[in-house]
């Protein structure tokens, strides 16, 4: 009896320290050492490459607000949205979602609005001369929500159609920009899934270093 019990504890014992302790802390090591940024949280020093940020109150002097950065899409929940906010963004209608703005913390979903839903036709419009008004001819991305509600990427066509907007905020030219998305585009992952894609917050940091 006694035997028995000395050995299922040893045999816990030795299970805890290799699961418990070991384990934990060679994966926490080799993570730091071969992927550190992505075990990180991916964060930059303007925030996380992982989560779409509200670009649309981005203070442009002498232009309208988000006009002299690229935007990301419209988010579906959060604190931009009118349901949960009394400051909704300039489109009237929910923005990126960060985790925490205003005090208020993000949230991560869809709307589940349907193909004849008028309150996202409703939504749609509005988003249609938010961008309008800021000389953008918009693709459906950016003017429909992603799945997750916090996409942190667009299409490099999204970005294009962004082009003129920046280029009139901050002076620099639409080649220049060009050349700069096509610097910051990502290529399908494993060479063919998914499409190539932009991070909205790393190509704004890039366009950053352009306009110092």
């Amino acid at each position: 009896m006694l035997t028995q019990f000395r050995r299922s504890a040893i045999f816990v014992i030795i299970c805890l320290v290799l699961f418990g302790l070991v384990y934990p802390l060679v994966g926490v090591g080799i993570s730091q050492l071969f992927f550190k940024h992505q075990a990180d949280g991916s964060i930059t020093a303007n925030g996380s490459t992982l989560i779409g940020q509200d670009w649309s109150k981005t203070k442009c002097p002498g232009h309208l607000r988000g006009s002299c950065v690229f935007q990301g899409r419209p988010d579906a929940l959060g604190p931009y949205s009118d349901a949960n906010s009394k400051t909704p963004n300039p489109a009237g209608h929910p923005g990126d979602d960060p985790l925490v703005a205003n005090g208020v913390a993000g949230e991560s979903g869809a709307t589940n609005l349907g193909p004849r839903s008028q309150e996202l036709l409703d939504y749609t419009k509005t988003l249609i001369v938010y961008w309008r008004a800021r000389g953008v001819n918009p693709t459906s991305d950016l003017v429909t929500t992603s799945g997750s509600g916090v996409d942190p990427d667009i299409t490099p066509q999204d970005a294009q159609a962004e082009i003129p907007m920046v280029s009139n905020a901050t002076g620099l030219s639409a080649a220049t920009l060009q050349h700069l998305i096509d610097q910051q585009t990502q290529g399908m992952q494993l060479g063919f899934l998914g499409s190539p894609y932009v991070n909205v917050l790393q190509l704004n940091e890039a366009l950053a270093k352009l306009k110092t």
